[in-house]
């Protein structure tokens, strides 16, 4: 075989091994989805999640804390899947949160009005 044949034949099994271990990593840190995590969880409790959604916003929280161990182990793809579900939680969390906030305030107002329609009705007579 021809030394240049052989050398090409070499830098391509060489660069397909290089391509082969860089996808088979551990891929980025996940920074950005921690911050989106941690970032979705204050939301959330500022929302008040704490009081209505306190097991989804739990569930978030250790999502978080699961995630940062696998990042300190350096399983990036695993600890990005935990910190998207995460968020999502949380994001949930915070929407049921103002939802049931809604709710309240609605039912609040309908009493309202109906204790208005009654105190009308008194006067009237």
């Amino acid at each position: 075989m021809q030394p240049h044949i052989r050398f090409s034949r070499t830098f391509i099994i060489l660069g397909f091994a290089a391509t082969l271990a860089a996808c088979a990593g551990p891929g980025p840190r996940p920074d950005s989805d921690l911050q989106l995590a941690t970032g979705s969880i204050s939301q959330a409790e500022a929302a008040d999640a704490r009081q209505f959604e306190p097991v989804l916003l739990n569930q978030a929280q250790n999502k978080v804390a699961d995630a940062r161990e696998l990042i300190d182990r350096e399983e990036y793809r695993e600890a990005e899947r935990l910190l998207e579900q995460a968020a999502v939680d949380a994001q949930l969390a915070g929407a049921r949160s103002e939802t049931e906030k809604a709710r309240r305030a609605v039912e609040e107002i309908n009493a309202n009005i109906e204790n208005l329609r009654r105190q009308l009705e008194m006067d009237q007579q």
